[in-house]
């Protein structure tokens, strides 16, 4: 069988549990992406991707779903078809929208075991979290994971004990004034750096868009690789313990 493997490390029951498991995972890019995958592949039976972003050719340097062949595509229609190559049986949802207060009830309506916050955007992300510690749903999020080239040593934290992490400092604050006392995000010590930005399209900048965020192809993907073992520690702890 294809996960025997995993089995040896996490017996039947685990297996079991994994292919029960319902699991959200919110923003599809660099760390959403390896999230979705990485679960698939550990044998989670029941994935929904949220997201209504498309590939883009800048997104080839670090996001799984983007390739020469993908650009244009609504990211989760693409990872929902990667998945089905890697675990036919996961049955998988492909909500190609933007997760906002209007509509989190709707999109997470059935109820999941687990929640992955792989959001871009702050107000996005306040939206998601309140949802799911109203609804007392396990969340964990992903802080900042651009901006930083060095061998990436992510880890899970309270959100109130991060440091060097400007997305989680705007988000403490915010979540503060909201009352969420407390929240699982993954979180990398190591301070940003600054690019040159001159590189920046001037073009760009005179239209006031937002200034890009330096990436590379492995900080992402760490990211995701220690939230999607976070998950499924959690999702499996009580049947290795049976």
């Amino acid at each position: 069988m294809w996960n025997d493997r995993t089995k040896l490390l996490i017996g039947e029951n685990g297996i079991k549990t994994l292919e029960k498991s319902r699991v959200a995972v919110v923003g599809v890019g660099g760390v959403g992406g390896y999230v979705a995958y990485l679960l698939a592949r550990a044998g989670v039976g029941q994935i929904t991707l949220v997201d209504f972003d498309k590939v883009e050719e800048s997104n080839i340097n670090r996001q799984i779903v983007a390739t020469t062949k993908t650009v244009g595509r609504p990211k989760v229609n693409v990872m929902r078809d990667l998945i089905a190559e890697i675990n036919p049986n996961c049955r998988t949802q492909a909500i190609c929208e933007r997760l906002t207060e209007r509509n989190s009830s709707k999109i997470l309506q059935n109820g999941f075991d687990f929640v992955i916050d792989a959001i871009d955007s702050v107000q996005d992300k306040l939206d998601l979290i309140s949802f799911c510690k109203a609804h007392e749903i396990p969340i964990i999020s992903a802080m900042g994971a651009g901006n930083r080239i060095c061998v990436p040593q992510f880890r899970v934290v309270d959100i109130y004990k991060t440091s060097n992490d400007g997305l989680a400092k705007i988000m403490r604050k915010k979540l503060r004034e909201k009352g969420v006392k407390n929240l699982d995000v993954v979180t990398c010590d190591e301070p940003a750096i600054k690019f040159d930005e001159s590189a920046f399209d001037a073009e760009k900048s005179n239209k006031n868009e937002k200034r890009p965020v330096g990436s590379i192809s492995y900080f992402p993907a760490m990211c995701g690789c220690v939230i999607a073992a976070h998950v499924t520690q959690k999702l499996t702890t009580s049947s290795r313990t049976q």
